[in-house]
């Protein structure tokens, strides 16, 4: 089996607001970092469009966090598939996100593999994840 992430979660909001909470910039840098990082997202959802963020925190000036990739499939409101990697570092992961109305919301299904990290580093990003998912909650929320 080859390694990778897999985590569902249920948002108390409808497909269409968590779908765009991934597509649209604005919104995707208010959830798409740790506590406390501001900065920057670009989306074009469209198959072979691009996407980017960086974040960062003024309290750690020298530490910028990078991400970037290009969309595989945009199926709104309930799928998108995109590359995504760090500028500068080797290797490419494919993310997956499914997103089904439930009855509390939104059913997310999120997956990420491309065997691009050491499975030590599958369990440390699985953990961002998870953090990221908690500042998406709140952002859903309010």
């Amino acid at each position: 089996m080859e390694p990778g992430i897999n985590v569902t979660r249920t948002f108390a909001a409808e497909p269409a607001d968590v779908f765009a909470a991934w597509t649209d910039g604005a919104l995707l840098v208010r959830w798409f970092g740790p506590p406390g990082f501001t900065g920057t997202a670009t989306c074009d959802p469209v198959v072979g469009g691009a996407w980017s963020s960086e974040t960062g925190n003024a309290d750690v000036p020298h530490l910028k966090i990078r991400f970037r990739g290009v969309y595989r499939e945009v199926v709104a409101p309930t799928r998108l598939a995109f590359t995504l990697s760090v500028p500068g570092e080797p290797g490419e992961e494919l993310v997956t996100v499914d997103l089904a109305p439930d009855p509390t919301g939104t059913a997310m299904r999120f997956t990420q593999g491309g065997g691009s990290l050491p499975p030590e580093e599958y369990l440390r990003a699985a953990s961002g994840w998870e953090l990221f998912f908690g500042r998406l909650d709140a952002l859903l929320a309010a």
